[in-house]
């Protein structure tokens, strides 16, 4: 089921109000999305702000919509909070996947995956990243600001987004992680 981002939404009504006699002003540039563009929600603790700035215009750049989660600063805040906006984005459906940044990803992989239908991993290479997707469907990725550099990220990212799921063996296994989520999901 295709759905539109919030961002998609101002875009549409942007380009609706330049047609009108509303608003002359001209519509907002848009760039076509590219093959396999999707829309990522991500957020990021104090620790994870620098890096999640970076990740933004990178995921921008490769074409990706971004709903940009928080925070939006260094001032100290609590990383679950932030795991678990991300993680709601990506259980209700409004971004196909979710990137949370925190000082080590630990915490946060924690916090995403008490969701139900989160399968969140931590990854800190490509190996890392490109398991994650091919074997276990992971649709969230954290990711620790303090431990990779701003090159590692991105290639982690770009690997994790392009991956696609297996199936096959791996789609039983995924689909034992979701009984779980199940079975919890109703006694809580």
């Amino acid at each position: 089921m295709d759905y539109i981002s919030e961002n998609e939404i101002k875009t549409i009504v942007g380009r609706v109000l330049a047609r009108s006699s509303l608003n002359p002003s001209p519509a907002p540039a848009v760039s076509a999305a590219q093959p396999g563009a999707k829309t990522v929600a991500i957020g990021a603790d104090h620790g994870g702000f620098p890096l999640k700035t970076t990740l933004i215009a990178y995921l921008q750049e490769l074409g990706h919509t971004v709903i940009d989660c928080g925070t939006d600063s260094t001032e100290s805040v609590d990383y679950p909070d932030f795991a678990l906006a991300v993680a709601e984005k990506v259980a209700g459906r409004q971004a196909c996947c979710g990137i949370v940044i925190d000082g080590a990803g630990i915490g946060s992989c924690m916090a995403a995956n008490k969701v139900p239908g989160v399968r969140a991993a931590m990854c800190y290479d490509y190996a890392t990243a490109h398991n994650s997707r091919e074997h276990n469907n992971a649709n969230v990725l954290t990711l620790g600001a303090g431990l990779i550099g701003t090159s590692q990220a991105k290639l982690i990212v770009k690997t994790w987004l392009e991956v696609p799921f297996a199936g096959g063996r791996h789609a039983r296994r995924v689909d034992k992680i979701s009984e779980i989520d199940k079975k919890y999901a109703k006694a809580g």
